[in-house]
């Protein structure tokens, strides 16, 4: 139930977030070229491929041991 309730009110976000962008977006004067639209378009699309390929690593890396601790003694140090 606090799933169903959780992806609820996330789901109302997004909705109105993307109504209020649609609302501002559209009460502007000005208007875009088609050049500027597919420059937009390419700037959000290639910032959450980034974004996802950042994470991706991050999780993998994590997943796979990279993160860990490593301890080693450098060479010719011995402390007895």
């Amino acid at each position: 139930m606090a799933k169903a309730l959780f992806y609820t009110v996330m789901a109302v976000f997004l909705a109105g977030s993307i109504w209020w962008a649609t609302w501002v977006w559209s009460s502007l004067d000005g208007e875009l070229s088609t050049d500027g639209n597919i420059a937009l378009t390419l700037g959000i699309v290639l910032s959450i491929v980034v974004g996802v390929g950042l994470m991706w690593l991050l999780f993998h890396s994590a997943r796979r041991g990279y993160d860990d601790q490593v301890e080693y003694e450098l060479p010719g140090n011995k402390d007895a």
